[in-house]
C-alpha cells in the first residue's frame, strides 16, 4: 500500500474514521476488510527510485500507462514555441495564484506561445469527452509567470498583478507579452483540484493587450460594499461559469474592499464549489420529495459514477474507491475507500476527500432545483486504473452533471437500485453498503408510511 497516499488522504480527517483498506485477492469479487494500521501499510519503494528504474517503459508501478511520460509528450509540443525570455501568445484568458509560501504567493497568468482561439484551453466545461492526452496536451501548452506577492496587499503589488486581475476578468483569448527572468521549467504537477498547466518562470515585464470584460464580473468588482459569497452567487444566477467565477475569485475581483485578498487557485475552486452548492441545498430543503428511487450513470476518464436518490429529506454522501495502479495509489495491491457524508442540517467542517465531495454536491443540487424536488444524494466513484494522472476537480463536477443530463433509471425499491449498482461496479456491492452512512440507514429504518 502507497503509505505516501495514506498519510495524505488520512491527514485530512481527525479520526482516520472515512479511511477503509480493501485486500484484493485472486477472484476480483472477493475483498474482505483491513484496518488501517502499520502492518496493513507494509514497506515500499519511493514513487521517484521506482521512475529512475523504469524509465516510463516497464511499469514498475502498477499504472497500465506512464503519468510522466504522457507530461514529457506533452511538453514536447510546448517546447520548441519557447524561444528565448519572451512569450508572445494569446492567453485563453487563464490565471493562476499558487498556495506556497502563503501569504507571500506567486501569481500571474498563463500564456501559451501560439496566437489562435485558445479560449477553449481554461473553459473544463466544454471539455467532458476528451482523453487526458488531449487535455494534458493544450494545458502543457501554457506557460506560467510568476509574480511574488502578499495575498493581501496585492493592490501594492505594481503593474504586473494589476495586468493579472484584469486578464481574469476579460471574456475571450487576450494577445499577451511575457518577459521572464528565467527560461520556463517543466515540471509534473499532480494535483486533484487544478488541471493541468505547462512550464513555469518568474515574470521580468508582463503587456496585456486591451479586451473586453465580462460586464458582470466588473459590476461585482466596482461593487466595493457587496459581499463575496453574495457576489459569487448573483454570478451564478446571471449564467456566468462556475470556471469564470472562480477565476475571477482567485484574483481578489469580490467582497468589501478592505477584505479583499488573493485566493490560492486550489482553494478557490472548492470555495466557489461550496458556496454555490450550499446555497442550492437551502433551496432543495424546500421542495417535495422525489417519488421513487433513482439511479444516473456516468464513466469517463476511467472513472465510473454512479449517484443514487432516494425519497427521503435532504442528506448527502459520497465515497471514492481507487484501484491499485489509479494516480494516488500508484504502488498499492488494495482498493482504497474513502467517503464523507452530511446530514439535513449540512456540515460545518471541510469534508475530509477534499473538493471532488463540493464539486459532486454542486452539479447535484442543480439537477434537484431545476425539477423543485428534494432526496436524499449518494454519489459513489470507481477510479480504475486507466486514470493515470489527475487532471482536476472539474472532471468530478462534469461526470456528475453528465450523470444529470442522462434519463435516470427508476426503481421501486432500494433493493432493486443496489442490484443495479452490483453490475456496474468491481467492488462487491456489499463492500459500498457497509461503508455507506447513507445506505445503511434506509436499509435500517422503518418509516411511519410502512404501516400505513
Amino acid at each position: 500500500m502507497n503509505k505516501e497516499f495514506i498519510k495524505a488522504k488520512a491527514a485530512k480527517s481527525r479520526s482516520g474514521d472515512n479511511l477503509w483498506i480493501l485486500r484484493l485477492l485472486d477472484n476480483p469479487n472477493d475483498a474482505t476488510e483491513l484496518r488501517e494500521n502499520k502492518d496493513a501499510w507494509g514497506t515500499t519503494q519511493s514513487n521517484a527510485s521506482l521512475c529512475v528504474s523504469c524509465k516510463g517503459s516497464r511499469m514498475l508501478c502498477g499504472k497500465t500507462r506512464c503519468a510522466v511520460m504522457i507530461r514529457v509528450n506533452s511538453l514536447i509540443r510546448a517546447i520548441p514555441f519557447i524561444k528565448g525570455l519572451e512569450i508572445d501568445g494569446a492567453s485563453p484568458p487563464s490565471v493562476f495564484v499558487g498556495r506556497k509560501g502563503y501569504p507571500f504567493v506567486y501569481a500571474g497568468p498563463l500564456v501559451p506561445p501560439i496566437h489562435e482561439d485558445t479560449s477553449f484551453y481554461d473553459l473544463p466545461e466544454l471539455w467532458f469527452g476528451k482523453t487526458i492526452d488531449e487535455i494534458v496536451g493544450f494545458r502543457s501548452m501554457l506557460v506560467r509567470g510568476k509574480h511574488r506577492v502578499h495575498v493581501n496587499r496585492f493592490d501594492e503589488a505594481g503593474k504586473i498583478m494589476e495586468m493579472t486581475r484584469e486578464l481574469a476578468f476579460t471574456t475571450a483569448a487576450t494577445d499577451v507579452e511575457l518577459a521572464l527572468k528565467k527560461r520556463p521549467r517543466g515540471f509534473l504537477c499532480l494535483d486533484d483540484d487544478v488541471q493541468p498547466f505547462g512550464p513555469s518562470a518568474p515574470i521580468k515585464d508582463l503587456k496585456v493587450n486591451s479586451n473586453r470584460w465580462d460586464h458582470r464580473i466588473e459590476k461585482a468588482f466596482y461593487d466595493s460594499d457587496l459581499k463575496a459569497k453574495p457576489a459569487v452567487l448573483d454570478l451564478y444566477n446571471q449564467g456566468v461559469m462556475v470556471t469564470q467565477i472562480q477565476r475571477a475569485f482567485s484574483v481578489g475581483a469580490f467582497g468589501v474592499k478592505q477584505q479583499r485578498c488573493l485566493v490560492p487557485t486550489r482553494w478557490s475552486i472548492t470555495a466557489v464549489d461550496s458556496m454555490v452548492s450550499s446555497a442550492l441545498m437551502q433551496k432543495v430543503k424546500t421542495f417535495p420529495l422525489i417519488n421513487e428511487y433513482r439511479l444516473y450513470e456516468s464513466s469517463y476518464l476511467a472513472n465510473q459514477f454512479e449517484i443514487l436518490m432516494l425519497p427521503d429529506v435532504w442528506r448527502y454522501e459520497a465515497i471514492e474507491a481507487w484501484y491499485p495502479g489509479t494516480v494516488w495509489n500508484p504502488m498499492g495491491k488494495n482498493i482504497v475507500l474513502f467517503g464523507d457524508w452530511e446530514g439535513h442540517k449540512g456540515r460545518t467542517t471541510y469534508a475530509n476527500i477534499g473538493g471532488c465531495y463540493y464539486a459532486a454536491r454542486l452539479a447535484v443540487c442543480e439537477l434537484l432545483t431545476k425539477e423543485r424536488r428534494q432526496a436524499t444524494v449518494i454519489v459513489l466513484r470507481e477510479a480504475r486504473p486507466g486514470y493515470t494522472m489527475p487532471v482536476g476537480v472539474w472532471q468530478v463536477r462534469e461526470n456528475v452533471r453528465n450523470a444529470m443530463r442522462q434519463r435516470p433509471l427508476r426503481y421501486k425499491t432500494l433493493e432493486e437500485v443496489l442490484e443495479r449498482l452490483s453490475s456496474q461496479f468491481r467492488i462487491p456491492i456489499l463492500q459500498w453498503i457497509i461503508r455507506s452512512r447513507l445506505i445503511t440507514d434506509a436499509r435500517k429504518q422503518k418509516k411511519l408510511t410502512q404501516y400505513a
